[in-house]
């Protein structure tokens, strides 16, 4: 066996993770990559002395629609804002996405690929504020973060697993020549749109619905067998996980821990 994947709660993905490349294993963790950026930040410097694979599971980024999104963007002029929503409803509340102890929450579960689309889209940001609608205590069922960067352009994250939206996957990127929107930019597979509005012209694209997680697969398989380059690694989730810890702490919600 060359290689594991980690598809536990997100409290044991670092520890798991660690294990797995102490036993000399390449890694598909699933995301969020760890409990929390110090954590994340720990799992990357074993990696990069271990020398394996470590690819954080954010599937949609391996998919053709992803791959087009930062070229579209580059058409777009001067960035003014950038905006990635993921809701779903997921009323069992006793399901372990709702568990503190589990490093749970809607901002881990589901926000943290809008983080991740904004920043592969925007660049580094800043919290400004956020807001969460808690389940229980410290469990955000709901979060939305407003964001800005240093160049100057904005950023909105909104995430839900229980609230009045209950089915959102959209991203927005607004430019100083025009407008980029996807509808379903994390599960294609299932249909997707990309809108762009430029210089009062507007197209429509669409991709291959082959499903993400097989070129996902596809690149992972490259990255052990081939040594080739991928985006989703260890040191680009320590970022993810560093807007997220900035989230929750600007939401008056404790960072989460390591089960």
């Amino acid at each position: 066996m060359d290689a594991v994947y980690i598809p536990l709660p997100n409290g044991l993905h670092g520890k798991w993770t660690l294990a797995a490349l102490a036993a000399g294993k390449h890694v598909l963790c699933e995301k969020p990559f760890a409990a929390n950026a110090d954590e994340a930040a720990e799992v990357a410097a074993a990696a990069r002395k271990s020398g394996l694979v470590v690819m954080e599971a954010f599937h949609y980024r391996y998919h053709p629609l992803a791959l087009r999104l930062p070229e579209v963007v580059a058409e777009l002029g001067e960035l003014r804002h950038v905006e990635a929503r993921l809701c779903f409803p997921l009323p069992r509340f006793k399901d372990i996405r709702y568990s503190l102890e589990l490093a749970g929450g809607a901002l881990m579960d589901a926000g943290c690929y809008a983080v991740n689309l904004v920043r592969m889209l925007g660049g580094e940001p800043e919290v400004r504020s956020a807001r969460a609608l808690v389940k229980e205590p410290g469990v955000d069922r709901a979060m939305r973060a407003e964001l800005k960067f240093t160049e100057g352009h904005t950023g909105t994250v909104v995430t839900s697993m229980w609230s009045r939206s209950l089915l959102r996957l959209s991203a927005k990127v607004l430019g100083a020549n025009g407008s980029m929107r996807v509808f379903n930019p994390f599960a294609p597979q299932f249909g997707h749109r990309l809108t762009v509005k430029l210089d009062g012209h507007r197209r429509v694209e669409t991709f291959e619905r082959r499903p993400s997680y097989e070129y996902q697969l596809d690149a992972f398989a490259d990255a052990v067998l081939h040594g080739k380059q991928f985006p989703t690694t260890a040191d680009d989730a320590v970022a993810t996980m560093r807007v997220v810890d900035d989230i929750y702490r600007a939401a008056g919600l404790p960072i989460r821990q390591p089960t």
